[in-house]
């Protein structure tokens, strides 16, 4: 029996997720945020804050919220240079010392803290 002959909670949670009509979507769910990325956002949100129909909802709100506050391409960007900042070596020692890169920084975890606050 595989994974989908065998649907759980979190699946039919997913499911009922996808089945909303697009008129009850909020703006922020109409955002420039591809889906993937998005899907990506609430797995990861999911994992640190645990599998349940509740925080697939706070997780899918926060990343609307962030997406309604912050263009993609600063979402990205933002993403990027803390990844980069946790890089051992000297390859991400810039990304670590650029002040440039710190209002990157700065507007993305300010949607986060603000979307944190919205739906969690």
């Amino acid at each position: 029996m595989t994974i989908f002959q065998r649907p759980t909670l979190f699946h039919a949670a997913i499911l009922a997720a996808m089945a909303l009509p697009a008129a009850a979507q909020t703006p922020a769910a109409q955002s420039d945020f591809p889906t993937e990325d998005r899907v990506r956002f609430v797995l990861l949100c999911m994992e640190a804050n645990g599998r349940s129909p509740e925080n697939l909802r706070r997780c899918s709100c926060k990343i609307d919220e962030i997406g309604a506050l912050i263009s993609y391409d600063d979402y990205v960007a933002g993403e990027t240079v803390l990844r980069m900042q946790q890089v051992p070596g000297e390859r991400a020692a810039m990304y670590r010392g650029a002040g440039m890169l710190s209002a990157t920084v700065d507007k993305l975890r300010s949607a986060d803290a603000e979307a944190e606050l919205v739906c969690f």
